[in-house]
């Protein structure tokens, strides 16, 4: 057999900023497709396997945002390459051992496509594990924001949602967030693109000019 016939096919992660890979695949809550999702920002991610420690305490923190989400307009998806029958036992299991129930659907990806389509598998291809990976794709079915743990490590649910507010923010207002922002503190501006825009800038007095080409502003 060639060499070319043994070849895996190459995983590609989805960029930034591009559309969202289609999907339609088998949940715990019926068959969802990527459209369904429409209008809302939707958070898809991958866990490496049902019934794991660090995947059962982050099913459980996950569910603890759920409800911030969806006051936020996003849905939450999640997926591993596991069976249906797996999903809704593991589940089951943890609604009886936390007396927390999981509302959000799992996707049971036994053939690979979705995990394929986002480059959710880990380097070796034979495996039935996926990295840890956040996709947030937005209300138009953009990739808006990627996130990538390994396998040992737990995400941090606070970061989910403060990239969902920063982007929400940055969409509505024109702006940029600036490192470590979170609700309510001072947006960047867009930096001027003329001398006459540079000239009115270090008038502005509801602006903090830090330099001409960074300022800042309260969108309160």
């Amino acid at each position: 057999m060639s060499e070319a016939m043994n070849q895996q096919p190459e995983i590609r992660i989805p960029r930034v900023g591009e559309k969202a890979p289609h999907f339609e695949a088998l949940t715990t809550q019926g068959m969802k497709r990527l459209e369904d999702y429409q209008g809302k920002y939707l958070v898809l991610f991958s866990h490496p396997a049902d019934f794991t420690p660090v995947c059962t305490t982050e099913f459980v923190a996950f569910q603890a945002i759920y409800p911030q989400l969806r006051e936020l307009n996003t849905e939450l998806l999640g997926l591993s390459i596991d069976s249906n029958q797996s999903h809704l036992a593991w589940v089951n299991n943890i609604e009886e051992n936390f007396n927390i129930k999981i509302e959000f659907p799992v996707i049971a990806d036994l053939n690979k496509d979705v995990a394929s389509k986002y480059g959710m598998l880990t380097p070796e291809h034979n495996s039935t594990e996926t990295n840890r990976a956040v996709f947030v794709i937005d209300d138009k079915g953009i990739v808006r924001g990627i996130i990538y743990y390994p396998l040992q490590t737990g995400r941090n649910m606070d970061e989910i949602v403060r990239l969902i507010k920063a982007l929400q923010t940055t969409d509505e207002h024109k702006v940029s967030t600036p490192a470590n922002w979170e609700p309510g503190d001072k947006v960047i501006v867009p930096p001027p693109s003329t001398q006459q825009e540079l000239e009115e800038r270090k008038k502005d007095d509801s602006l903090e000019v830090v330099d001409w080409y960074l300022s800042k502003k309260s969108l309160d």
